[in-house]
């Protein structure tokens, strides 16, 4: 989301909406069409952007695009609906997933300093000089845009006239989800997933297999993606699209400048922060707590704050895309569940740089390796399942008698039971958790589980459960 300030693209006058490719549902995703989706709109050629990390300008002219799942749905949605909101975290992509689907719309970038074409000021005199289809990039530095566009979209329910993103879930977006109510639909975007890395995106997924028949996945095993880098070398960069094009030597400046960029902007434009240095303590104790539950009081205790302050701060981690929850699972059962939430750190690459592991080597004997393995995987997952019409629930388990299971998917009345392990020879005992769900709640309909891990194959454990190799396509 770092594009240059005040950056506006003019559109050709047949730039609009019916230029959208009927077939656009079933884009191409083989590596000779890949970039080449929306080609009726116009070139594919990456337009030059400046990109500005900390204080460095990265100018990506020439960089490769790599194609994003969410791109399809992106455009499906723009067919449909009046308004389409992108958000994320800061540099997950989503200026340049806008760019390349709609290369040809008008795009405008705002800045917190500067009312970009008096937008703040006169957002209906705005919206005359910039008549849709319209990007709005940043929108959360221009708030005063969203009841104009409201008035705007209900003249006319037109699909396809806005694009909003914003790397803040705080006030703008959650205005923008009542004020656009019916009106608006939302794309949630993350860094890369492993298939987006690897250039091998597939809607037919080994996620959605698993979900829509679990034996099917088992019986035609998925293959493993052709990944440049290794577990370590790949959970150490991490998955932000910046990282996954730099040389392993510089990734450690770019998370210093994103972390930067992050406490300098997005945090102080919330305003909720008295001591900063005590801030910084806590994003780096919340990347050394990612896969675990939250204890909030456990939290301020660790560096000194008060457990509504640490409240107060996880919630400004998730409102900025930071951090991720996923609840616990309860169910109608007479046993004593953990009602606490997991957390999860949104990238372990950034994890890797706030615990200052200077290389993936070190990761080898680091005794967080196994918590940042689990984050890389649940985020996959969620990455997954975001590109589904209708994306699974997540949720963890654990009871009080020490048994647990690390995700639990539900979907259509079923759940689907999957543990994480750092291991490349899991055995019978690692799934035990799972055997310990299915007697708990015996009336449930509980699919086969898996044992996700960087296995060479899939492997039967027992009669209902088997082992994923944790980069499988």
């Amino acid at each position: 989301m770092g594009a240059c300030l005040g950056v506006c693209q003019r559109p050709s006058p047949t730039a609009t909406l019916d230029r959208l490719p009927h077939n656009a549902h079933r884009l191409p995703t083989t590596r000779e069409h890949r970039g080449h989706h929306l080609a009726d709109w116009g070139t594919n050629a990456s337009p030059q952007v400046n990109l500005i990390i900390g204080d460095s300008i990265i100018n990506n002219q020439g960089m490769h695009y790599k194609h994003r799942m969410l791109a399809v749905r992106l455009v499906g949605m723009l067919q449909r609906f009046p308004v389409v909101v992108v958000s994320g975290a800061r540099q997950v992509g989503k200026s340049t997933l806008v760019r390349h689907s709609l290369p040809k719309w008008d795009i405008v970038v705002f800045d917190p300093a500067i009312d970009i074409g008096n937008a703040r000021e006169d957002p209906d005199l705005f919206l005359d000089n910039h008549p849709a289809p319209l990007v709005l990039d940043e929108i959360q530095f221009a708030p005063e845009l969203v009841p104009a566009i409201k008035r705007r979209v209900d003249r006319t329910r037109a699909p396809g006239q806005y694009v909003l993103t914003g790397s803040q879930q705080w006030s703008v977006l959650k205005s923008a989800s009542e004020s656009l109510a019916g009106r608006a639909v939302f794309l949630d975007l993350e860094g890369f997933s492993l298939a987006e890395i690897a250039e091998a995106t597939n809607s037919d997924h080994w996620l959605k297999r698993y979900l829509d028949d679990p034996r099917s996945l088992i019986a035609d095993p998925p293959r493993r993606l052709p990944l440049s880098r290794t577990l370590y070398q790949q959970l150490w960069s991490g998955f932000l699209p910046e990282a996954d094009a730099l040389e392993a030597e510089w990734i450690p400046d770019l998370y210093r400048a994103y972390l930067r960029t992050y406490l300098e902007r997005d945090v102080r434009l919330l305003g909720e922060v008295d001591d900063w240095q005590q801030f910084g303590r806590f994003v780096r104790l919340a990347a050394a707590l990612s896969a675990q539950e939250i204890n909030h009081s456990q939290l301020g205790r660790d560096i000194g704050v008060t457990r509504q302050t640490a409240q107060r701060w996880l919630t400004m981690l998730r409102a900025t895309f930071q951090w991720v929850d996923v609840p616990a699972y309860h169910g109608n059962t007479l046993k004593r569940i953990s009602g606490k939430p997991k957390g999860y750190l949104a990238d372990p690459g950034l994890a890797c740089h706030l615990q200052m592991i200077s290389t993936p080597q070190t990761l080898a004997g680091h005794p967080l390796v196994g918590a940042l393995f689990e984050t890389a995987v649940v985020a996959e997952i969620r990455k997954l399942g975001s590109a589904l019409g209708t994306p699974p629930s997540l949720y963890h388990w654990r009871s009080h008698g020490g048994a647990e299971v690390d995700l639990i998917l539900e979907r259509d009345g079923r759940f689907y039971p999957i543990e994480i392990k750092l291991t490349s020879h899991p055995k019978v005992r690692d799934s035990r958790g799972i055997t310990s769900f299915r007697e708990t709640y015996p009336k449930l309909d509980v699919a086969p589980g898996l044992i996700i891990c960087p296995a060479e194959r899939v492997g039967r454990l027992n009669d209902t459960d088997f082992a994923l190799p944790w980069d499988s396509q």
